[in-house]
């Protein structure tokens, strides 16, 4: 199992950041699309590291066209020497359509088109050959030499797409090459749902799980004091909620017989009552969705957990952890 870690947007700071989680001993990095754009950041950590996977954890997808991803992954896959990964994830209706004011449609299917839209941008530029994807949601057709790349002498990056869904996991077997999983996922709900779509759609691209990678930011509760395990469980509880109150991630809590409470967790979100939806979610719940153990056990016990289903493993963790704290824990994965 690799371990990777987050990268912000301090301006300031995220050379020092990229070049600190190297030398730490992480594998990789991810970049989020909140706040800021996911892609800059990596554009910079690329320059200053050797090593390091550098990955976008995720890009909002139906935000851009085929074309301006392609060309953004391709660039950072280059500036880092073939170290990029091109994470991607739809986002849900309301935000594609009244934050980015961007067409929303059977999301499944528009993915799988776009990333074969991407493939044939990528494959023009390495062959010189024409351009000529025709799609129900995406055509590209016009490549003149001056604005193609050429080929890139790392090759392609990867895809991993982020899905919940049965549908998007299956599209990210078939397509991607592999799978990014939510944090609002359960162990139950990895093994049981999750990597079985994902192999289904494998299958139809005679592709197998060997095939692929599942890289899981999973939810940590950790910390050196009493108090500081209970406000982390405090922080990742709220997580959770907010996750639980999304009509598109029930079926995560329908499979645990918790479906009833994303409807109370909806409710509870229309009227911002963002505290009482935390306590909402007991422990039984929390322990089902995160890996709570003191800092030295943490290592074992995510191995224990996801060790023989997830490639790559980052901690979801919405408090401050020291980093010297951190840095321990990461000692322990490799020793493990």
């Amino acid at each position: 199992m690799l371990v990777d870690g987050g990268i912000g947007f301090d301006p300031t700071g995220i050379a020092d950041a990229a070049r600190s989680a190297e030398e730490v001993g992480y594998d990789g990095v991810w970049a989020a699309e909140t706040g800021h754009d996911p892609f800059l950041p990596l554009a910079i950590a690329a320059g200053v590291t050797e090593k390091l996977t550098l990955g976008t954890g995720i890009a909002v997808a139906f935000a851009r066209n085929p074309m301006n991803l392609a060309m953004l992954a391709n660039d950072i896959h280059g500036l880092s020497q073939g170290r990029f990964v091109l994470g991607m994830g739809s986002q849900i209706k309301p935000h594609i359509t009244k934050r980015y004011s961007m067409p929303w449609s059977h999301p499944a299917p528009r993915m799988r088109e776009m990333i074969l839209a991407i493939r044939a941008i990528w494959e023009c530029w390495a062959t010189g050959g024409k351009l000529e994807f025709r799609g129900e949601f995406y055509t590209h057709t016009l490549m003149t030499p001056f604005f193609s790349p050429g080929p890139n002498p790392y090759g392609n990056p990867k895809i991993l797409l982020a899905a919940v869904g049965q549908l998007m996991t299956e599209t990210a077997g078939e397509v991607g090459d592999g799978l990014l999983v939510h944090g609002f996922t359960t162990e139950r709900y990895l093994r049981e749902v999750s990597i079985p779509a994902l192999e289904r759609g494998a299958a139809k691209a005679s592709k197998t799980r060997a095939d692929l990678t599942i890289s899981y930011p999973g939810f940590v509760v950790t910390g050196a004091t009493e108090a500081d395990m209970a406000e982390a469980a405090r922080a990742v509880k709220a997580q959770i909620a907010f996750y639980g109150s999304t009509p598109a991630y029930r079926p995560v809590l329908e499979l645990h017989g918790w479906g009833d409470l994303q409807s109370e967790l909806n409710t509870l979100s229309k009227r911002g009552e963002w505290k009482k939806m935390g306590e909402m979610i007991d422990d039984e719940m929390l322990e089902a969705f995160a890996v709570v153990a003191p800092l030295d056990e943490v290592p074992a016990q995510v191995l224990s957990r996801f060790g023989d289903v997830v490639d790559r493993f980052s901690f979801y963790a919405p408090y401050r952890v020291e980093p010297e704290q951190w840095r321990a824990v990461l000692a322990g994965f490799k020793a493990a």
